[in-house]
């Protein structure tokens, strides 16, 4: 073995054991009996996604790559995303807690005796250990939905983390990104998935955007205002949500007094930060609170552009800051804080424009329907995002608070329904120029 296959090995094994660490901490923070129990129809049970993140391992490392013995051929269907719905996910005859466990950790050993022998070059499943880096990110995707169960979760708090750091400077305005050319996505970042590939250029005019993503107390004087009374803000499908589901508030918030509000976050109830990221809205309120302010959603090639594009070398760079992997004071990610941080609390992770923390806090809705690039080809299963490619989804960029670094890129693209919110997500505001 040479010494840059020895280092791809070691951290791949680091990355594959913290995301482990980080299962543990949000399936043994409850007893068993919230294990098995379903928090909301829009979620699974959380022993659900403690074996399906040990299936997909499973199948992809244990089977494909290394050749295997299946471990549990027997619970496949069982752990399919596609086969069963979440709300009827309860009913199926699962595995128990402790069993789910032992699952997980003898796939997981057989894992490690595969990245032991396995070679990490030639086709493209192993190329730069990308099956390994699909299944760490699996596994930190599935932490961050892990995450908003346990935010949908009633009863005594069982997760606690320090406040983010402290804002020295407040940050208000916009910034100005030149129009022109750019290359949105990646071809040679050895981790992207297919939807973020390949790397094309395209032509973005000129235009404006929020140097800070809508705050709490931003988005309060919407409310105020009577911004959900007034049919004028919403489009029509928003409108009809809006009075179907009887929105009024971001989700988790509550009336605090006469003028004032509250939000629970985690089983703990305290008055909203006014500077802080609003988070839990859904697209449609989104974008009725940019009608109000008079301004839009970015689309995705303007926020991409936004966060990767540097003017001085006309280059687009992995991060707003640069090529450097994120640390901890660049952006808030990876459950550290359980909750955003206010504007200008990460002024080291500013994009060279000025428009700070893209990266982290909060999912950042844009007006991009979720669409492959010019050029995609599905890899290594259509399942991943073509099937999901279409005007149903809006796509949303820049991770949140809940999102681990080695699911968040200035290239990494998620989605969902307009009408989620039990997701981390805001939204930052444009204009054209």
């Amino acid at each position: 073995m040479t010494y840059e296959s020895d280092h791809l090995r070691d951290r791949v094994a680091g990355e594959l054991s913290r995301a482990r660490e980080r299962t543990a901490i949000l399936t043994e923070a409850v007893d068993d009996g919230d294990l098995i129990r379903q928090h909301s129809p829009l979620m699974s049970p959380l022993v659900w996604d403690l074996a399906h993140v040990g299936n997909q391992e499973e199948l992809w490392l244990v089977r494909d790559v290394g050749g295997r013995e299946p471990v549990r051929r027997d619970i496949d269907e069982l752990y399919d995303a596609f086969k069963h719905p979440r709300r009827d996910r309860p009913t199926l005859p699962l595995l128990g807690p402790d069993e789910a466990r032992r699952y997980v950790a003898t796939v997981r050993d057989k894992v490690f005796d595969v990245l032991d022998h396995a070679r990490l070059d030639g086709s493209p499943l192993v190329e730069q250990g990308f099956a390994f880096g699909m299944i760490v990110q699996h596994e930190q995707q599935h932490d961050e939905t892990m995450l908003s169960t346990h935010q949908l979760r009633s009863g005594a708090p069982v997760l606690a983390a320090p406040p983010p750091p402290l804002v020295k400077q407040a940050v208000t305005g916009e910034a100005f990104i030149p129009g022109g050319p750019f290359t949105m996505g990646t071809s040679t970042e050895p981790w992207a998935l297919d939807n973020e590939r390949p790397a094309h250029v395209v032509d973005v005019p000129s235009f404006f955007i929020d140097r800070a993503a809508v705050t709490n107390g931003q988005y309060a004087a919407f409310i105020d205002e009577g911004g959900y009374e007034d049919p004028r803000w919403w489009s029509p499908e928003g409108w009809q949500h809006r009075v179907s589901a009887g929105l009024t508030a971001p989700l988790h918030w509550q009336r605090d007094g006469v003028n004032g509000w509250a939000a629970t976050a985690f089983g703990r109830t305290s008055r909203i930060s006014a500077d802080e990221p609003v988070v839990h809205v859904c697209y449609h309120e989104a974008s009725a609170y940019a009608a109000w302010a008079g301004k839009r959603l970015p689309t995705e090639a303007e926020w991409e552009k936004a966060a990767r594009f540097d003017p001085a070398t006309a280059r687009s760079r992995r991060y707003p800051w640069g090529d450097d992997d994120p640390t901890d004071d660049l952006a808030n990610l990876g459950q550290r804080h359980l909750r955003p941080a206010a504007a200008g609390a990460y002024p080291a992770g500013a994009s060279p424009t000025g428009v700070h923390q893209l990266i982290g806090d909060v999912w950042e809705w844009t007006s991009t329907d979720f669409h492959g690039y010019p050029g995609f080809a599905a890899f290594p299963y259509r399942e991943y995002s073509e099937v999901f490619f279409g005007d149903e989804y809006k796509v949303l960029r820049g991770g949140s608070f809940g999102t681990d670094r080695s699911a968040c890129r200035g290239t990494f693209r998620n989605w969902d329904y307009p009408v989620r919110r039990q997701i981390f997500s805001g939204f930052r505001l444009a204009r054209d120029a």
